[in-house]
This record gives C-alpha cells, sequence and structure tokens, in this order.
C-alpha cells in the first residue's frame, strides 16, 4: 500500500475515495513484495488470467481482460501506454496501470531485447517524475532487467529527472532505449511507462506491439503450464548501476554542452537583467534538474522558483472539491494550464491557474514579470506575463488570454501557437544576428492541430514546413528521415513527405529551426549535428524540452527588457510585420466522462460508454476523408452534406477534407478545423485556427461536441462498408505515411566506454 500521508484536505478525500472504493480481497493481495530486497520469484498463474470469484478463482486477476485493452492501446499510443492506477494498493490489476501489468510489460520488452541483441551488452536507462508509486515502479523495471542481464542506469539515489534528460541520455549514450514512468500534465491518479527506443524516441506502434505480442506468448504458456515463472533480481543487483549517472553528474554536464552548441550560446543579456523570471514547477520534478543547468550556465539568479517541493498530488494544482457543473466531487482538471473550463453561470476561467492562487503569490511581482509555468514531467511550458489592466483592450483584438490578478494588473496566458511563434521568431532574430541564418536552409517541423500562423511565417522567412500527426514521436520520426538522406548523401537535396501528401524539398544540409507541437512541448535544433559517444548524428533531439524552451525565452525575456516591450507587444509586432492573418487559435477538449471517479469498474464503464461517443462523433468525419482520399466523393458533395448536418456554420468555403494521421482535417479559405479522437481515452479535441476568432471558436465547438449521427445524406454519400472499415483504412494510410523513406537500419550496440 502506498504509505504516503495526505497533504491537504483534497488529497485525504482521494484517498478515503480510493481506499472505501477498493474491495478487500485487492487490499489483502501481496503478489509482489518489492520491499523483498533479496532475488525473488513471482509465479505467474493460471488463474491470475481469468476473472475473480471469492468460491471459483479466489486468485483470479483478470489478466486477460487488462491485456486487451492494454494492447488496443499500444496500437493507437501518442505518449506511452497511459491510464490511472490505485495509487494506494498498484498491485489492483482491475486498473489499466499496475504493477503487475509493469512487471509483464518489462518482461516482455526485455525478452525482445535479448532475442535482437543476442550475447550483446545491453544498457538501458530507467527515471521517472514525482507521481504515486514511481518509485515502486522504477525499482520493479531495473530488478526485473537485471534479472534478464540487462544493465538498467538510474539516477543518483534513483532520484526523479525529466523525461527530456532521459531521452537524451539513451541517444548521447548509444543506450538500447530506456524507460520512463510519467503520465505528462495528465491527472495525479494517472501514469504510464513512456517507452524510448535507442534514438530516445517514444515507440512507435510496431515497436510496442512488438512486446505486446511477447505478453501474449507469456500468457500461452502460463495458460498451457499452469504458470510461468518470472524472476525478480536483488534490489542491489550490480547490473542496477548508479554510478554511471553519478560520474555523469545525472547527464547534466552533457546536457549543458548541447545547449551550449544551441540555444544557449549567448547568454550575456541574461545575465544582465534587472528583473527575475518566476518558474513554476508544477509537481517539483522540473526544480532538481533546471536549477542545476541554470546554475552551470552562470544564469541561476535571475530566477524564482514557485512550488519546488516534489509532490504527486502537485501541491493541489488543478484540483476542486466540485466538478464543472457544480456538484460536490473530487474534480481533477489535470496541470495543463491551459485548460479552460466554465462556471455553472457560463463564465469562462482557468481552473489549474485559479489554483495555483497566483493573486496571492505574484502580488508584490512588478509589471513585466515573466511566469513560466512547466508540468510535472518538465516537457511542456506555458508562457504568461504581468501586464496592466490598461493594455486589455489590445489583448481582447489580438485573442490574448489573461486573468485578473488585481484592480491594476492582469496575467497573460499564452497559448503554445501564441508562445512559441515568439520564441521561433527571436530564434531566428538571434541566427540572424549572428549571420548563420543563411548558413543552411531551414525547416520546421509542427503537428496539423498547431498555428496556420506558424506556416505563414515560415513562408516570410523562407522556413519549409512539415506538418505530421499530432505526438512528438512523429516529429522525431520526421527528423530520422532527414538524417538518413544526409548521412547517405551529404550533399544532395533531402525530399520528406508531410501527413498532407506533399513531398518537400528541404534542400542540401538543412537544419532544424523548430520542432513542436500546440500542447506546449518544442525542441530546437543546433547548427551542428548532435553526436552521440559513438558518432550517431542527429539534427535535433527526439523529446521536447521545458528547459530548451525556457532557455530562448529568458533571452527574449532580456531582449524585451531592455526594448521596454512586453510579449504581447512583440507577439502582435509578429503578426503586423509578417502580415499574419490567420492569428487566432482554439481548442476545444470534450471529455465523455468524469477521470477521476475513484469507482473503478464505474470509471471502466462510463469510459466504454465514452469511446463509443467518441469514435462516433470520430467516424462521421473521418469518413468523409476517407470517401474524398479514395475520390468516392466529391468536394461539393461533402459541403453538401456538411451544410445539412450543420445548419448554423457555413461550409461553402472548404476547400478539402483530409485525414491526417490521427484525424480529420478541414482546409477552409483562411482557417482549419480538425477533429481527432483521443487514442488513450474518451475524449475529443477539436483545433481551429483562422483569421475571425468567433468563428473559429463556434466551428471547434460545434465540430467537437457533435453526437457523429449520421444524416441522411451522409449516409448516401458514405456506404456503410465504407463507413464502417473507414478506421482501419486511415490506419493503413498512416502506417505508409511513416514508413515511406524510414530509416531501417537497425541499431548496432558500441563498446562502452563510460
Amino acid at each position: 500500500m502506498n504509505k504516503r500521508i495526505p497533504g491537504s484536505d483534497l488529497e485525504k478525500e482521494l484517498f478515503k475515495n480510493v481506499y472505501d472504493k477498493t474491495p478487500d480481497y485487492i487490499k489483502n493481495l501481496n503478489l509482489l513484495d518489492f520491499d523483498n530486497e533479496n532475488e525473488f520469484t513471482f509465479k505467474l498463474k493460471r488463474e491470475h488470467l481469468y476473472p475473480y470469484d471469492s468460491e471459483k478463482n479466489p486468485e483470479g486477476l483478470n489478466l486477460l481482460d487488462w491485456f486487451d485493452n492494454y494492447a488496443k492501446e499500444a496500437k493507437v499510443s501518442t505518449a506511452g501506454i497511459r491510464g490511472p492506477q490505485n495509487i494506494l494498493f498498484p498491485q489492483d490489476t482491475r486498473f489499466p496501470i499496475n504493477l503487475v501489468g509493469i512487471v509483464l510489460a518489462t518482461l516482455a520488452k526485455a525478452l525482445v531485447a535479448r532475442e535482437k541483441y543476442h550475447d550483446k551488452e545491453i544498457i538501458k536507462l530507467a527515471g521517472s517524475e514525482v507521481r504515486y508509486n514511481s518509485e515502486l515502479y522504477l525499482d520493479a523495471i531495473a530488478r526485473i532487467q537485471a534479472a534478464q542481464g540487462i544493465k538498467t542506469l538510474t539516477p543518483v539515489e534513483r532520484k526523479t529527472i525529466p523525461i527530456w534528460l532521459a531521452s537524451f541520455l539513451a541517444f548521447k549514450l548509444d543506450l538500447v532505449g530506456g524507460e520512463y514512468i510519467t503520465s505528462s500534465h495528465g491527472i495525479s491518479v494517472k501514469t504510464a511507462t513512456k517507452d524510448l527506443n535507442s534514438q530516445g524516441s517514444q515507440y512507435l506502434p510496431e515497436e510496442s506491439l512488438e512486446f505486446v505480442d511477447k505478453i501474449s506468448e507469456i500468457f500461452a504458456l502460463a495458460e498451457k503450464n499452469g504458470s510461468y515463472e518470472i524472476k525478480i533480481a536483488a534490489k542491489k543487483n550490480p547490473l542496477i548501476d548508479e554510478e554511471v549517472m553519478k560520474k555523469l553528474n545525472d547527464g547534466i554536464d552533457l546536457y549543458v554542452e548541447y545547449l551550449k552548441s544551441g540555444v544557449a550560446q549567448n547568454l550575456e543579456s541574461v545575465k544582465k537583467m534587472n528583473s527575475k523570471i518566476v518558474i513554476e514547477s508544477v509537481g517539483g520534478c522540473a526544480y532538481r534538474t533546471l536549477s542545476r543547468v541554470l546554475d552551470k550556465l552562470g544564469i541561476s539568479d535571475k530566477y524564482t522558483w514557485h512550488n519546488i517541493e516534489e509532490d504527486p498530488f502537485f501541491h493541489s494544482i488543478g484540483k476542486y472539491d466540485t466538478d464543472p457543473k457544480g456538484n460536490k466531487v473530487f474534480y481533477d482538471y489535470s496541470v495543463d494550464a491551459t485548460v479552460i473550463a466554465k462556471r455553472p453561470n457560463g463564465e469562462k476561467y482557468f481552473p489549474v491557474i485559479e489554483s495555483m492562487h497566483y493573486e496571492e503569490f505574484l502580488k508584490d511581482s512588478p509589471l513585466g514579470t515573466i511566469v513560466l509555468i512547466t508540468d510535472p514531467d518538465h516537457d511542456r511550458l506555458t508562457v504568461c506575463q504581468i501586464e496592466a489592466v490598461g493594455n486589455t483592450p489590445a489583448l481582447d483584438e489580438y485573442g490574448i488570454s489573461y486573468i485578473q490578478l488585481d484592480e491594476e494588473r492582469v496575467l497573460t496566458v499564452y497559448t503554445a501557437n501564441q508562445a512559441f511563434l515568439m520564441l521561433m521568431d527571436y530564434r531566428v532574430r538571434q541566427l540572424k544576428t549572428q549571420g548563420k541564418f543563411k548558413d543552411h536552409p531551414r525547416f520546421m517541423i509542427k503537428t496539423t492541430a498547431s498555428a496556420l500562423s506558424w506556416d505563414e511565417w515560415a513562408k516570410k522567412h523562407d522556413i519549409n514546413v512539415v506538418n505530421v500527426p499530432v505526438g512528438f514521436k512523429e516529429i522525431a520520426n520526421i527528423m530520422k528521415k532527414v538524417e538518413l538522406q544526409i548521412r547517405e548523401n551529404p550533399d544532395k537535396n533531402v525530399f520528406v513527405d508531410d501527413v498532407f501528401g506533399n513531398t518537400i524539398n528541404l534542400g542540401v544540409q538543412p537544419r532544424l529551426i523548430f520542432g513542436g507541437e500546440e500542447s506546449g512541448g518544442m525542441i530546437m535544433g543546433p547548427e551542428n549535428l548532435i553526436e552521440s559517444l559513438a558518432g550517431r548524428k542527429a539534427i535535433a533531439m527526439r523529446e521536447k524540452s521545458a528547459t530548451e524552451a525556457i532557455i530562448v525565452a529568458s533571452s527574449l525575456a532580456a531582449r524585451l527588457e531592455e526594448d521596454n516591450k512586453t510579449l504581447s507587444e512583440y507577439l502582435t509586432e509578429i503578426f503586423d510585420k509578417n502580415n499574419i492573418a490567420a492569428k487566432f487559435d482554439v481548442r476545444e477538449d470534450i471529455s465523455y466522462y468524469n477521470e477521476s471517479e475513484p469507482d473503478i469498474e464505474k470509471l471502466k464503464l462510463a469510459k466504454v460508454e465514452g469511446e463509443k461517443k467518441r469514435t462516433k462523433n470520430d467516424l462521421f468525419f473521418l469518413s468523409l476523408a476517407i470517401a474524398a482520399r479514395k475520390n468516392l466523393a466529391s468536394l461539393e458533395a461533402i459541403i453538401k452534406v456538411l451544410n445539412n448536418a450543420f445548419a448554423e456554420l457555413n461550409f461553402d468555403n472548404l476547400k478539402a477534407v483530409k485525414f491526417v494521421g490521427d484525424g480529420t482535417y478541414l482546409e477552409f479559405a483562411g482557417k482549419y478545423v480538425e477533429i481527432r479522437p483521443s487514442g488513450t481515452d474518451a475524449k475529443t479535441k477539436a483545433y481551429a485556427g483562422g483569421e475571425n476568432l468567433e468563428e473559429i471558436s463556434m466551428f471547434a465547438r460545434v465540430l467537437g461536441n457533435y453526437s457523429g449521427e449520421r444524416t441522411e445524406l451522409h449516409k448516401e454519400l458514405i456506404p456503410d462498408e465504407l463507413y464502417e472499415g473507414s478506421k482501419e483504412i486511415a490506419l493503413n494510410y498512416y502506417s505508409d505515411f511513416v514508413d515511406k523513406g524510414a530509416d531501417k537500419q537497425g541499431f548496432v550496440i558500441p563498446e562502452y566506454k563510460f
């Protein structure tokens, strides 16, 4: 059982809800005793595969049902196989993430690695952020890998590190991969094992399916033989290694060296700043690593911190005792600072930021103070600034959100679309000032759900844009395609296809100016290719990094202090100087159930029903995109269907309907709308960008919340067979996109010298 003592009344309420909803047979489970520091064996029994029955199968864990859902998610996962866990009783296999499942998945990945790299020294890294049971899961992963002869590098004293550092080290040290425990900015009870391959990139679906198949083999053996033995190594097994990370200062020194080769080449202006930048370390994980990076860069005195203590309840951020409808219940909005909710009276607000109590914390902070909010695994960034109330008319005009701090001040809250446009623009200005911008052709990789303003801006600066599906692994996949061509033909033009089907000439020896997505993750590429210890080369790292974003944001903050400008003035200047029309962007998050429901059986039922609604919404639009791609429906016919289904909207200027890897993209003159089902949850996300904020908001809201009910015109245009098969067809299209031009060269384990 989780031995943590609740730190607040809200956390106490959460614990009580979980405890009361957990049946006694789960509370009494003692299948895997990791308090035992010696080597031991866990016997997976046939009975564990089937449902619990107090009389007929008292040892039942229903693992077959767990595995069925786990395997489904592996096919579509965008950021690790994630879900809720029983935070008090982690052996509870009724939950998607549980100790038994992590043991099985880790063993399966270890067996796959042993088969691939027979008689080789296999080294992986294991790390985590601050979520409930992370220490237990990390211990399990390291000890199971050790039992299979795999060396596992862990941080000193197995302390926290950010996801980007785990990714960076997997590539830089030429490891077979890594395991990282996180669920990004998800609610506190959620977690995941984010699998990293030898590139430091998240597993693509085909990589996940390799170990999923291995779990299936293990279950078959347990069924056939009655049991299957899983060895767990001793806690102090020599294959569990902290010394390498100790020697490398947890990788900090290598990462600072990397930053100095790119975005941290000249920080003199930051060192001269008079004002302080506030860093909000949600969950506390960022502080341990970022503070050391800033110290190494000589700029640590330019920051003040909020919430540096490591806390799996995330300092109560995003947590409320009422739901959006005002019902008295524990409710978690996650820790995504950009989430917008509505009060019962219809008023919009930022529930996550409101729970940070900035009206008190920032009461003595002067106008112009910049606040940088990073999430628990420290890969996403939200940018804010204190401005004068008198600036609000201009903020409204340009669609910049804000919250009232007091009678004289507001806190502007920038979407990642807005913030990252400023950061990429400033980075280009830096390179031009240094006389380096024209040394290489420049390109960016962005997700289709990100801002149209990025594409407009890039065109003005002669920067090619490669659009990809949502998920940073998709951005990394394009990087690897580019690197393959640079490696094989260094003097020739590099060509890649984007998810829209365009073939793009990136030029000779192109360099990545920016890679990112609207959900708050970004990376920038250095001038010289990054080189691993064994000589592998990369144009940029494989995971988004809030540290890299913070360094660029700090340089921008210093420049704005010199020029006596606010971020909002800088953003509007970018819009005006680059003649950007699509200034506005919105996102509607539609959740079909309460993720915070403590009763797992109710949660499962609600999720299943929600998934049906999500899928129905998805298929309505997806089937139109598939029909268009197969030339089975004309654009005129699709417009007619949409105008008929949505009388309050006008689709007459629709230019195309496209499947974009994980959603349906409606391209209009002057705007876009993308409807995307979550691959891991009962949610729909509707994104829109364009010239008119009110118009795109209405499109996103109406289409995102649509029931998916097929109209008569839809049925006439889309045959039932195509409608029902569109998901499978789409998956094949997506696989073709991922595979085209992919680097199929296998990873070769080097001789390690660290």
